[in-house]
Protein backbone atom coordinates (compact mmCIF):
# COMPACT_ATOMS: atom_id res chain seq x y z
CA UNK A 1 0.00 0.00 0.00
CA UNK A 2 1.49 3.33 -1.04
CA UNK A 3 2.13 6.20 1.32
CA UNK A 4 -0.11 8.46 -0.78
CA UNK A 5 -3.05 6.14 -0.23
CA UNK A 6 -2.45 6.04 3.53
CA UNK A 7 -2.25 9.83 3.64
CA UNK A 8 -5.56 10.07 1.79
CA UNK A 9 -7.18 7.70 4.28
CA UNK A 10 -5.83 9.69 7.21
CA UNK A 11 -7.21 12.94 5.80
CA UNK A 12 -10.61 11.31 5.33
CA UNK A 13 -10.48 9.98 8.90
CA UNK A 14 -9.68 13.46 10.22
CA UNK A 15 -12.70 14.88 8.41
CA UNK A 16 -14.94 12.17 9.85
CA UNK A 17 -13.57 12.77 13.37
CA UNK A 18 -14.26 16.50 13.03
CA UNK A 19 -17.95 15.63 12.38
CA UNK A 20 -18.26 13.35 15.45
CA UNK A 21 -19.10 16.18 17.96
CA UNK A 22 -21.99 17.37 15.79
CA UNK A 23 -23.20 13.81 15.28
CA UNK A 24 -23.17 13.18 19.04
CA UNK A 25 -25.08 16.43 19.59
CA UNK A 26 -27.71 15.43 17.02
CA UNK A 27 -28.08 11.94 18.51
CA UNK A 28 -28.48 13.34 22.03
CA UNK A 29 -31.03 15.92 20.81
CA UNK A 30 -33.12 13.35 18.93
CA UNK A 31 -33.15 10.96 21.90
CA UNK A 32 -34.12 13.86 24.18
CA UNK A 33 -37.06 14.78 21.95
CA UNK A 34 -38.21 11.14 21.75
CA UNK A 35 -37.98 10.32 25.45
CA UNK A 36 -38.54 13.50 27.44
CA UNK A 37 -42.31 13.67 27.05
CA UNK A 38 -42.80 15.51 30.34
CA UNK A 39 -41.17 18.72 29.08
CA UNK A 40 -43.45 21.35 27.58
CA UNK A 41 -42.98 22.64 24.07
CA UNK A 42 -41.43 25.79 25.45
CA UNK A 43 -38.85 23.77 27.40
CA UNK A 44 -38.10 21.71 24.33
CA UNK A 45 -37.62 24.85 22.26
CA UNK A 46 -35.18 26.15 24.89
CA UNK A 47 -33.28 22.85 24.74
CA UNK A 48 -33.19 22.97 20.94
CA UNK A 49 -31.90 26.55 21.16
CA UNK A 50 -29.16 25.48 23.55
CA UNK A 51 -28.24 22.63 21.20
CA UNK A 52 -28.09 25.05 18.29
CA UNK A 53 -25.93 27.38 20.42
CA UNK A 54 -23.59 24.47 21.21
CA UNK A 55 -23.25 23.64 17.50
CA UNK A 56 -22.56 27.28 16.62
CA UNK A 57 -20.07 27.60 19.49
CA UNK A 58 -18.13 24.54 18.26
CA UNK A 59 -18.22 25.69 14.65
CA UNK A 60 -17.01 29.22 15.32
CA UNK A 61 -14.80 29.11 18.41
CA UNK A 62 -12.98 25.80 17.93
CA UNK A 63 -11.06 27.28 14.98
CA UNK A 64 -10.12 30.50 16.81
CA UNK A 65 -7.00 31.22 18.82
CA UNK A 66 -8.70 31.39 22.27
CA UNK A 67 -8.83 27.68 22.98
CA UNK A 68 -9.24 28.02 26.75
CA UNK A 69 -12.30 30.27 26.27
CA UNK A 70 -13.74 27.82 23.77
CA UNK A 71 -13.37 24.82 26.11
CA UNK A 72 -14.81 26.78 29.05
CA UNK A 73 -17.89 27.79 27.07
CA UNK A 74 -18.26 24.23 25.74
CA UNK A 75 -18.22 22.74 29.23
CA UNK A 76 -20.81 25.27 30.39
CA UNK A 77 -23.12 24.36 27.49
CA UNK A 78 -22.59 20.63 28.17
CA UNK A 79 -23.44 21.14 31.86
CA UNK A 80 -26.63 23.06 31.05
CA UNK A 81 -27.77 20.57 28.42
CA UNK A 82 -26.91 17.59 30.69
CA UNK A 83 -29.15 19.01 33.41
CA UNK A 84 -32.00 19.31 30.87
CA UNK A 85 -31.57 15.74 29.58
CA UNK A 86 -29.39 12.78 30.57
CA UNK A 87 -28.87 11.93 26.89
CA UNK A 88 -26.69 15.01 26.51
CA UNK A 89 -24.51 13.77 29.39
CA UNK A 90 -24.32 10.31 27.81
CA UNK A 91 -23.42 11.42 24.26
CA UNK A 92 -22.57 15.09 23.98
CA UNK A 93 -20.55 15.01 27.21
CA UNK A 94 -17.92 12.94 25.38
CA UNK A 95 -17.09 16.05 23.33
CA UNK A 96 -16.04 17.85 26.51
CA UNK A 97 -13.50 15.13 27.32
CA UNK A 98 -12.21 15.04 23.74
CA UNK A 99 -11.80 18.79 23.26
CA UNK A 100 -10.45 19.43 26.77
CA UNK A 101 -7.58 17.04 26.02
CA UNK A 102 -7.17 18.27 22.45
CA UNK A 103 -7.14 22.04 22.94
CA UNK A 104 -5.74 22.48 26.46
CA UNK A 105 -2.21 21.83 27.71
CA UNK A 106 -0.65 20.51 30.91
CA UNK A 107 -2.77 20.45 34.06
CA UNK A 108 -5.53 22.43 32.37
CA UNK A 109 -6.41 19.28 30.48
CA UNK A 110 -7.34 17.49 33.68
CA UNK A 111 -9.20 20.60 34.85
CA UNK A 112 -11.37 20.54 31.72
CA UNK A 113 -11.93 16.76 31.93
CA UNK A 114 -12.79 17.02 35.64
CA UNK A 115 -15.31 19.81 35.03
CA UNK A 116 -16.97 17.81 32.24
CA UNK A 117 -17.06 14.67 34.40
CA UNK A 118 -18.55 16.60 37.34
CA UNK A 119 -21.35 17.94 35.12
CA UNK A 120 -22.18 14.58 33.50
CA UNK A 121 -22.08 12.62 36.79
CA UNK A 122 -24.40 15.19 38.32
CA UNK A 123 -26.79 14.70 35.38
CA UNK A 124 -26.71 10.91 35.85
CA UNK A 125 -27.52 11.31 39.54
CA UNK A 126 -30.30 13.80 38.90
CA UNK A 127 -28.44 16.77 40.37
CA UNK A 128 -25.65 17.64 42.76
CA UNK A 129 -24.95 15.16 45.60
CA UNK A 130 -26.75 15.46 48.90
CA UNK A 131 -24.70 16.93 51.76
CA UNK A 132 -23.88 13.49 53.20
CA UNK A 133 -20.47 11.78 53.27
CA UNK A 134 -21.70 8.74 51.32
CA UNK A 135 -23.31 10.79 48.58
CA UNK A 136 -20.33 13.12 48.26
CA UNK A 137 -17.83 10.25 48.22
CA UNK A 138 -19.84 8.38 45.58
CA UNK A 139 -20.02 11.49 43.47
CA UNK A 140 -16.28 12.11 43.79
CA UNK A 141 -15.46 8.44 43.11
CA UNK A 142 -17.32 8.33 39.80
CA UNK A 143 -15.91 11.70 38.78
CA UNK A 144 -12.36 10.61 39.58
CA UNK A 145 -12.86 7.27 37.81
CA UNK A 146 -14.04 9.03 34.65
CA UNK A 147 -11.11 11.48 34.80
CA UNK A 148 -8.64 8.59 35.24
CA UNK A 149 -10.07 6.58 32.36
CA UNK A 150 -10.22 9.59 30.04
CA UNK A 151 -6.64 10.53 30.95
CA UNK A 152 -5.41 6.97 30.40
CA UNK A 153 -7.03 6.51 27.01
CA UNK A 154 -6.07 10.01 25.90
CA UNK A 155 -2.46 9.36 26.88
CA UNK A 156 -2.47 6.10 24.91
CA UNK A 157 -3.95 7.98 21.97
CA UNK A 158 -1.21 10.58 22.18
CA UNK A 159 1.45 7.87 22.13
CA UNK A 160 -0.17 6.31 19.07
CA UNK A 161 -0.40 9.69 17.34
CA UNK A 162 3.22 10.46 18.18
CA UNK A 163 4.34 7.11 16.81
CA UNK A 164 2.34 7.75 13.65
CA UNK A 165 3.92 11.18 13.30
CA UNK A 166 7.37 9.67 13.86
CA UNK A 167 6.68 7.10 11.15
CA UNK A 168 5.65 9.91 8.81
CA UNK A 169 8.88 11.76 9.58
CA UNK A 170 10.86 8.57 8.99
CA UNK A 171 9.09 7.99 5.69
CA UNK A 172 9.82 11.59 4.69
CA UNK A 173 13.50 11.21 5.60
CA UNK A 174 13.60 7.89 3.77
CA UNK A 175 12.09 9.45 0.65
CA UNK A 176 14.61 12.30 0.84
CA UNK A 177 17.43 9.77 1.30
CA UNK A 178 16.15 7.77 -1.67
CA UNK A 179 16.03 10.91 -3.81
CA UNK A 180 19.53 11.82 -2.66
CA UNK A 181 20.74 8.27 -3.32
CA UNK A 182 19.18 8.39 -6.77
CA UNK A 183 21.10 11.59 -7.45
CA UNK A 184 24.31 10.11 -6.07
CA UNK A 185 23.73 6.96 -8.11
CA UNK A 186 23.36 9.01 -11.28
CA UNK A 187 26.46 11.00 -10.36
CA UNK A 188 28.42 7.81 -9.69
CA UNK A 189 27.29 6.38 -13.02
CA UNK A 190 28.56 9.51 -14.78
CA UNK A 191 31.84 9.38 -12.87
CA UNK A 192 32.21 5.65 -13.52
CA UNK A 193 31.55 6.23 -17.22
CA UNK A 194 34.09 9.06 -17.29
CA UNK A 195 36.59 6.93 -15.36
CA UNK A 196 36.00 4.06 -17.78
CA UNK A 197 36.57 6.36 -20.75
CA UNK A 198 39.74 7.75 -19.16
CA UNK A 199 41.00 4.28 -18.29
CA UNK A 200 40.35 3.08 -21.84
CA UNK A 201 42.13 6.14 -23.22
CA UNK A 202 45.13 5.44 -21.01
CA UNK A 203 45.07 1.78 -22.01
CA UNK A 204 44.96 2.64 -25.68
CA UNK A 205 47.69 5.26 -25.25
CA UNK A 206 49.89 2.68 -23.53
CA UNK A 207 49.14 0.05 -26.16
CA UNK A 208 49.84 2.48 -29.01
CA UNK A 209 53.12 3.46 -27.37
CA UNK A 210 54.09 -0.17 -26.73
CA UNK A 211 53.13 -1.39 -30.19
CA UNK A 212 52.81 1.24 -32.91
CA UNK A 213 55.27 3.78 -31.54
CA UNK A 214 57.97 1.22 -30.77
CA UNK A 215 57.34 -0.56 -34.08
CA UNK A 216 57.55 2.67 -36.06
CA UNK A 217 60.74 3.60 -34.22
CA UNK A 218 62.23 0.23 -35.12
CA UNK A 219 61.13 0.60 -38.76
CA UNK A 220 62.71 4.05 -38.98
CA UNK A 221 65.91 2.72 -37.41
CA UNK A 222 66.11 -0.17 -39.89
CA UNK A 223 65.37 2.06 -42.88
CA UNK A 224 68.01 4.57 -41.76
CA UNK A 225 70.47 1.72 -41.42
CA UNK A 226 69.54 0.53 -44.93
CA UNK A 227 70.29 3.95 -46.41
CA UNK A 228 73.69 3.98 -44.71
CA UNK A 229 74.82 0.70 -46.31
CA UNK A 230 74.04 1.42 -49.95
CA UNK A 231 77.18 -0.39 -51.09
CA UNK A 232 76.29 -3.59 -49.19
CA UNK A 233 73.18 -4.98 -50.86
CA UNK A 234 72.92 -7.93 -48.48
CA UNK A 235 72.96 -5.70 -45.40
CA UNK A 236 70.49 -3.31 -47.06
CA UNK A 237 68.12 -6.16 -47.87
CA UNK A 238 68.41 -7.42 -44.30
CA UNK A 239 67.49 -4.03 -42.83
CA UNK A 240 64.59 -3.63 -45.26
CA UNK A 241 63.37 -7.12 -44.39
CA UNK A 242 63.57 -6.28 -40.70
CA UNK A 243 61.56 -3.14 -41.33
CA UNK A 244 58.86 -5.08 -43.18
CA UNK A 245 58.70 -7.68 -40.40
CA UNK A 246 58.40 -4.94 -37.78
CA UNK A 247 55.59 -3.34 -39.78
CA UNK A 248 53.67 -6.61 -39.96
CA UNK A 249 54.22 -7.30 -36.26
CA UNK A 250 53.17 -3.75 -35.39
CA UNK A 251 50.00 -4.07 -37.43
CA UNK A 252 49.18 -7.39 -35.75
CA UNK A 253 49.83 -5.97 -32.28
CA UNK A 254 47.71 -2.90 -33.07
CA UNK A 255 44.78 -5.11 -33.98
CA UNK A 256 45.24 -7.11 -30.80
CA UNK A 257 45.34 -3.89 -28.76
CA UNK A 258 42.09 -2.64 -30.28
CA UNK A 259 40.37 -5.87 -29.26
CA UNK A 260 42.07 -5.81 -25.81
CA UNK A 261 43.88 -9.08 -26.52
CA UNK A 262 47.17 -9.84 -24.81
CA UNK A 263 50.55 -9.63 -26.58
CA UNK A 264 51.19 -12.18 -29.33
CA UNK A 265 54.26 -13.84 -27.71
CA UNK A 266 52.16 -14.77 -24.65
CA UNK A 267 49.44 -16.39 -26.71
CA UNK A 268 51.39 -19.57 -27.44
CA UNK A 269 54.21 -19.57 -24.89
CA UNK A 270 54.69 -19.11 -21.12
CA UNK A 271 56.13 -15.87 -19.85
CA UNK A 272 59.81 -16.97 -19.66
CA UNK A 273 59.73 -18.25 -23.25
CA UNK A 274 57.86 -15.16 -24.49
CA UNK A 275 60.41 -12.97 -22.74
CA UNK A 276 63.26 -14.91 -24.35
CA UNK A 277 61.59 -14.55 -27.77
CA UNK A 278 61.22 -10.78 -27.34
CA UNK A 279 64.83 -10.46 -26.20
CA UNK A 280 66.11 -12.55 -29.10
CA UNK A 281 64.24 -10.47 -31.69
CA UNK A 282 65.43 -7.25 -30.08
CA UNK A 283 69.01 -8.53 -30.01
CA UNK A 284 68.85 -9.49 -33.69
CA UNK A 285 67.49 -6.05 -34.66
CA UNK A 286 69.90 -4.00 -32.58
CA UNK A 287 73.00 -6.22 -32.68
CA UNK A 288 73.28 -6.07 -28.90
CA UNK A 289 73.46 -9.32 -26.86
CA UNK A 290 70.44 -9.74 -24.52
CA UNK A 291 70.47 -12.61 -22.06
CA UNK A 292 67.40 -13.85 -20.19
CA UNK A 293 67.59 -15.72 -16.89
CA UNK A 294 64.71 -17.20 -14.87
CA UNK A 295 64.86 -18.00 -11.14
CA UNK A 296 62.34 -19.69 -8.86
CA UNK A 297 59.55 -22.07 -9.73
CA UNK A 298 57.89 -21.07 -12.98
CA UNK A 299 54.10 -21.14 -12.72
CA UNK A 300 51.26 -19.61 -14.75
CA UNK A 301 50.32 -16.13 -13.60
CA UNK A 302 47.21 -14.06 -14.25
CA UNK A 303 47.22 -12.74 -17.85
CA UNK A 304 47.46 -9.11 -16.69
CA UNK A 305 50.49 -9.94 -14.53
CA UNK A 306 52.31 -11.60 -17.43
CA UNK A 307 51.30 -8.88 -19.90
CA UNK A 308 52.51 -6.14 -17.55
CA UNK A 309 55.93 -7.75 -17.12
CA UNK A 310 56.32 -8.45 -20.84
CA UNK A 311 55.32 -4.89 -21.81
CA UNK A 312 57.74 -3.55 -19.19
CA UNK A 313 60.55 -5.62 -20.73
CA UNK A 314 59.66 -4.39 -24.23
CA UNK A 315 59.65 -0.75 -23.10
CA UNK A 316 62.93 -1.14 -21.22
CA UNK A 317 64.59 -2.74 -24.26
CA UNK A 318 63.20 -0.01 -26.52
CA UNK A 319 64.72 2.64 -24.25
CA UNK A 320 68.05 0.83 -24.31
CA UNK A 321 68.00 0.81 -28.10
CA UNK A 322 67.08 4.51 -28.36
CA UNK A 323 69.15 6.07 -25.61
CA UNK A 324 71.63 3.77 -23.86
CA UNK A 325 74.16 2.77 -26.53
CA UNK A 326 74.71 -0.36 -24.45
CA UNK A 327 76.97 -3.25 -25.36
CA UNK A 328 75.13 -5.82 -23.26
CA UNK A 329 71.67 -6.26 -21.67
CA UNK A 330 70.54 -8.75 -19.05
CA UNK A 331 66.95 -9.66 -18.12
CA UNK A 332 66.12 -11.64 -14.98
CA UNK A 333 62.65 -13.00 -14.27
CA UNK A 334 62.23 -14.08 -10.62
CA UNK A 335 59.32 -16.15 -9.34
CA UNK A 336 58.99 -15.68 -5.59
CA UNK A 337 56.30 -16.71 -3.11
CA UNK A 338 54.29 -13.48 -3.14
CA UNK A 339 55.65 -11.50 -6.08
CA UNK A 340 57.05 -11.91 -9.57
CA UNK A 341 59.92 -9.55 -10.39
CA UNK A 342 61.59 -8.50 -13.63
CA UNK A 343 65.02 -6.87 -13.65
CA UNK A 344 66.47 -5.28 -16.80
CA UNK A 345 70.09 -4.10 -16.62
CA UNK A 346 72.31 -2.57 -19.29
CA UNK A 347 75.87 -1.22 -19.37
CA UNK A 348 74.98 1.82 -21.44
CA UNK A 349 75.31 5.55 -20.98
CA UNK A 350 72.76 5.87 -18.16
CA UNK A 351 70.94 9.12 -17.43
CA UNK A 352 70.12 11.66 -14.74
CA UNK A 353 67.03 10.43 -12.90
CA UNK A 354 66.01 13.88 -11.66
CA UNK A 355 66.11 15.37 -15.13
CA UNK A 356 64.06 12.50 -16.53
CA UNK A 357 61.46 12.85 -13.73
CA UNK A 358 61.12 16.54 -14.51
CA UNK A 359 60.82 15.82 -18.22
CA UNK A 360 58.18 13.16 -17.62
CA UNK A 361 59.10 10.75 -20.42
CA UNK A 362 56.06 8.79 -21.51
CA UNK A 363 57.90 5.45 -21.69
CA UNK A 364 58.84 5.41 -18.01
CA UNK A 365 55.44 6.88 -17.07
CA UNK A 366 53.66 4.11 -19.01
CA UNK A 367 55.76 1.44 -17.31
CA UNK A 368 55.07 2.86 -13.87
CA UNK A 369 51.33 3.20 -14.59
CA UNK A 370 51.10 -0.42 -15.72
CA UNK A 371 52.93 -1.73 -12.67
CA UNK A 372 51.16 0.41 -10.07
CA UNK A 373 47.75 -0.49 -11.53
CA UNK A 374 48.44 -4.04 -10.31
CA UNK A 375 49.57 -2.75 -6.88
CA UNK A 376 53.17 -3.37 -7.89
CA UNK A 377 56.37 -1.33 -7.59
CA UNK A 378 58.76 0.04 -10.22
CA UNK A 379 62.29 1.07 -9.25
CA UNK A 380 64.82 2.72 -11.53
CA UNK A 381 68.54 3.08 -10.80
CA UNK A 382 70.77 4.97 -13.21
CA UNK A 383 73.72 7.33 -13.32
CA UNK A 384 75.39 8.96 -16.30
CA UNK A 385 78.05 6.56 -17.59
CA UNK A 386 77.08 3.74 -15.18
CA UNK A 387 74.23 2.03 -17.03
CA UNK A 388 70.62 1.57 -15.97
CA UNK A 389 68.72 -0.97 -13.87
CA UNK A 390 64.93 -1.23 -13.96
CA UNK A 391 63.12 -3.49 -11.49
CA UNK A 392 59.40 -4.20 -11.68
CA UNK A 393 57.64 -6.37 -9.09
CA UNK A 394 53.96 -7.27 -9.09
CA UNK A 395 51.84 -9.55 -6.88
CA UNK A 396 52.06 -13.21 -7.84
CA UNK A 397 48.41 -13.69 -8.75
CA UNK A 398 48.02 -17.22 -10.15
CA UNK A 399 46.10 -17.95 -13.32
CA UNK A 400 42.62 -19.33 -12.69
CA UNK A 401 42.21 -22.97 -13.56
CA UNK A 402 39.77 -23.53 -16.47
CA UNK A 403 36.32 -24.66 -15.43
CA UNK A 404 34.85 -27.89 -16.70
Amino acid sequence: MSVTRLDRWERQLQRYVSLVPYLLLVVATVLYLLTEQRDTWAERLVTLGLAALAAAWMGLMSRGPMKALYVTGLIVVIAVLSLRGVWFASFFGFVGYLHSWQYLRGGWRFAGVSATAAATVAAYRGGLPEPTPASILTYLFFTAAIVALVGLFSFVGEITAERSAERKRMVTRLEEAMRENAGLHAQLLVQAREAGVMDERQRMAGEIHDTLAQGLTGIITQLQAATQVRDDSAARERHIGNAMRLAKEGLSEARRSIHAVGPGPLESAPLPDALAEVAAEWSALNAVPAEVHTTGTVRPMHPEVEETLLRTAQEALANVAKHAGAGRVGLTLSYMEDVVALDVRDDGAGFDLERVREGGGYGLTSMRRRVTRLAGELEIESEPGAGTAISASVPAVPREAPRD
